[in-house]
């Protein structure tokens, strides 16, 4: 008597399951490097935004008072000592009720040399300094800038 094998062969050889798991790992791996790329661009476009929020703001203190608040020393915006911009006192963590800025933005990072830096000596002019991650809008601040009343250099 002759006796047929009966067995169905189901299931994946091993070659299939390393070609599977390696196309899933390439894809997870181009995925997680665009996300790292938009979340970069997002903070970029953050910072520009809280840069021209704060200089609108100077300039309505300035238009106000006569003058850009003093910080001789310069003071890192954003911060739990300089937290609001209120046209008297300048940036600080009191009289924020009637301030021009009632949250002065932090950078988005915080850490190292991502901070916002405010320098006026005399109150007539001032200086923010500040990094982005990428060039953004066609201005490359990865090595640092600088906004003063006539704009980013």
């Amino acid at each position: 008597m002759c006796f047929k094998s009966t067995k169905n062969k189901s299931g994946f050889t091993l070659i299939e399951l390393l070609v599977v798991i390696s196309i899933i790992g390439l894809l997870t791996t181009v995925a997680v490097v665009g996300l790292n790329n938009a979340k970069r661009k997002s903070r970029d476009t953050r910072r520009m935004a809280d840069i021209q929020q704060l200089r609108l703001a100077l300039e309505f203190c300035q238009d106000n008072s006569g003058r850009y608040p003093t910080e001789a020393a310069g003071v890192t915006l954003g911060d739990a000592a300089h937290d609001c911009l209120n046209g008297s006192d300048g940036f600080t963590t009191s009289g924020c009720a009637d301030a021009y800025m009632k949250e002065v933005p932090a950078d988005p990072l915080s850490t190292g040399d991502y901070a916002y830096i405010y320098t006026s000596a005399d109150g007539l002019s001032y200086q923010i300094d500040f990094y982005t991650e990428s060039t953004v809008e066609g201005i490359d601040c990865t090595s640092g800038c600088t906004i003063t009343p006539t704009g980013i250099q």
